[in-house]
């Protein structure tokens, strides 16, 4: 009976040959066509968020992790990069008296895994142009807006950084979290930054010519104790010397030389006090 049966089957497969095979390419063809749609793989470093079509929509309490998924060709992954990335932006802002300066940024985020779902239905894809520039933009604004342009392009510039870094932290409130912001340039006008320049040079000048003025009265006061200390070591050894001891001095000198192996003449001195003289005939 089982054999009656598969080759009626048989039969009717090779009588409808042409259709079977129609068939059976376009669900290859369904397949191919639709692979990517249904198997997904998230890689290392992204998170994925299911848009379902039929089925409420975004799903925000769940977030794709690392590795292979497969979806209803009809629904939608979208998959976010949830490493610490890096953002360099450019913009001109005014300072306290009007002054137009321009900034180079480097921005330092990453998106709030744990709401990634809400990310992508309340902002989307293009959160850093919508969400990260312009908070960061508001931010440099509201600050800088309280100096002058010398103080952003030189002393002040490490309290500035400081103070965006902590002004961006309310960007965190909005599903991305922003490590840092820094400041890698600053562009002045160049009449404006050839006047600091000239300003700050004058300013390191003047310092260096008051250090220069504190070396030398140093010096001058190491000198004036110098000579009094030479002065009172002459008034000691003048206060201690008498006749009886340049005397004694005389005869120890005298004694040494004769005591030497060279030729000499000796002159007798004149007078009580008088010393001998030693002469080298043959020098």
């Amino acid at each position: 009976m089982k054999f009656k049966i598969f080759k009626k089957i048989k039969r009717r497969i090779k009588d409808n040959l042409p259709l079977v095979i129609v068939t059976v390419l376009i669900l290859l063809f369904i397949v191919v066509y639709f692979w990517p749609r249904i198997f997904i793989t998230i890689k290392s470093g992204e998170g994925g968020v299911l848009f379902s079509r039929f089925f409420g929509g975004t799903i925000t309490d769940r977030i794709y992790a690392e590795g292979f998924h497969i979806i209803a060709p009809w629904d939608i992954m979208n998959i976010y990069n949830v490493r610490v990335q890096q953002a360099r932006h450019e913009m001109s802002v005014l300072t306290i008296k009007g002054m137009p300066i321009r900034l180079s940024l480097s921005i330092r985020y990453q998106p709030d895994y744990y709401v990634l779902g809400v990310l992508h239905q309340k902002v989307g894809p293009q959160y850093v142009d919508k969400i990260v520039i312009p908070e960061v933009e508001a931010t440099l604004r509201t600050i800088i807006g309280n100096y002058e342009a010398e103080e952003v392009y030189s002393t002040k510039r490490g309290i500035v950084q400081k103070f965006v870094s902590e002004a961006v932290n309310q960007i965190s409130e909005r599903f991305v979290r922003v490590d840092d912001v820094l400041i890698t340039n600053v562009e002045l006008p160049k009449l404006i930054r050839e006047a600091i320049d000239l300003k700050l040079e004058q300013k390191q000048r003047a310092q260096a010519y008051e250090y220069i003025l504190q070396k030398e009265t140093k010096e001058a006061e190491r000198k004036r104790i110098e000579a009094k200390g030479i002065k009172d070591y002459n008034d000691i050894i003048a206060s201690s010397l008498s006749e009886q001891i340049l005397t004694w001095k005389g005869v120890l000198a005298t004694l040494k030389i004769s005591e030497s192996e060279n030729a000499k003449v000796i002159v007798i001195g004149s007078g009580k006090d008088g010393l001998p003289v030693i002469l080298n005939p043959d020098k």
